[in-house]
């Protein structure tokens, strides 16, 4: 399994990389993935009241 534990390293590297060249753009990011994530929740929460 060594390439996979190759993999993560160059994707942690990466994500080390991008949030130190553009903090505003890492920031960004985050914070669709945050409105994505609470959005699904939004709507998973609809969908169970609405089977109730």
């Amino acid at each position: 399994m060594p390439a996979k534990k190759y993999m993560t390293w160059v994707a942690v590297a990466f994500v080390a990389f991008y949030v130190i060249r553009q903090p505003d753009g890492a920031a960004q990011s985050v914070e669709n993935a945050a409105n994505g994530l609470a959005s699904a929740a939004g709507s998973l929460a609809t969908f169970v009241n609405a089977l109730a």
